[in-house]
């Protein structure tokens, strides 16, 4: 293969990567829409392990009879029982965010969490801090307090729910990035979706509430289907492109939140919170830019 091949091939690589990762985030909108749904008629911690539960049961259904064991094959139990305490602890005080919150704004309070992954790497990992992380901490603190800002119908207790999932969901990045390249992609997901079950069964007894309808179950079982898919088009994503290509791109997820929860909720953000949103997802791109160079 000549060099003028390889190069195109690399570029046609991270194109799909591109994609992938976008289409992740388109899912992970719908994902939302799905929950948000349906914690209109029962307890957020329930269909948080229905969420995860049945993204456990789809994937062993389809790969354990090809990878058996090897779903469960880790070098680092302890990361990956962390991580996907991490996972389901984040899942589930987002679905409680979704419950109370609109859908948009509470998918853009929960992207404040790449700039936390940022401040900890650097606080406390030793990494070096891109140029302007705390003009990009101070800006994101300024997009929170835009979208829950005091006298809105979002100022009070429940913002601090998806505030909450973005401090999880930076602990699970953290993790997910120790992971990587030390285990497989697919075996990671399968494990942290697993642990996450695990976590949140002990909370089916107390939240436990019969299904109102076949219907229902129907949209637990596509919430679990459509989770697993984002995460695992995440996945082959980064085997097509590096985590500083694709990180603009995630940020797609409150985009498309915007548009799901108009379709589906007819809710849409005010001015004001517009403006957070934006301040925000500008923040993180710019930050995410800024570590590729």
């Amino acid at each position: 293969m000549s060099s003028g091949d390889a190069t195109a091939d690399a570029r046609r690589r991270v194109l799909a990567g591109i994609g992938l990762a976008v289409a992740a985030s388109a899912s992970f909108a719908v994902l939302d829409s799905t929950v948000k749904y349906l914690t209109q008629t029962y307890p957020s911690p329930l269909v948080a392990w229905g969420r995860y539960a049945f993204h456990v049961a789809l994937m062993a259904l389809l790969l354990a009879p090809r990878r058996g064991l090897s779903l469960l094959s880790t070098r680092r139990p302890a990361l990956q029982v962390a991580r996907g305490v991490f996972l389901g602890m984040s899942s589930i005080t987002f679905f409680g965010a979704l419950a109370t919150m609109p859908q948009a704004e509470a998918t853009a309070l929960i992207a404040t969490s790449p700039i936390l992954v940022t401040v900890v790497a650097v606080r406390w990992l030793g990494e070096r801090a891109p140029r302007g992380t705390w003009v990009a901490l101070a800006a994101s603190f300024a997009g929170v307090m835009l979208i829950i800002r005091p006298g809105s119908s979002l100022f009070g207790i429940s913002a601090l729910l998806p505030l909450l999932a973005a401090v999880f969901a930076a602990g699970y990045s953290l993790l997910t990035r120790r992971l990587a390249g030390v285990d497989d992609g697919v075996s990671t997901l399968f494990i942290g979706g697993l642990v996450a079950t695990v976590l949140l069964s002990g909370l089916v007894p107390i939240y436990w509430t019969p299904p109102v309808s076949w219907w229902h179950v129907l949209l637990l079982v596509f919430a679990g289907l459509v989770g697993a898919g984002g995460h695992l088009l995440l996945v082959r994503a980064y085997e097509r492109a590096n985590a500083s290509t694709l990180a603009p791109y995630t940020y797609m997820h409150t985009v498309a939140a915007l548009g799901t929860g108009w379709l589906v909720f007819g809710t849409f953000p005010d001015g004001p919170a517009l403006a957070g949103m934006a301040l925000i997802v500008a923040t993180g791109v710019v930050m995410a830019l800024s570590r590729r160079n």
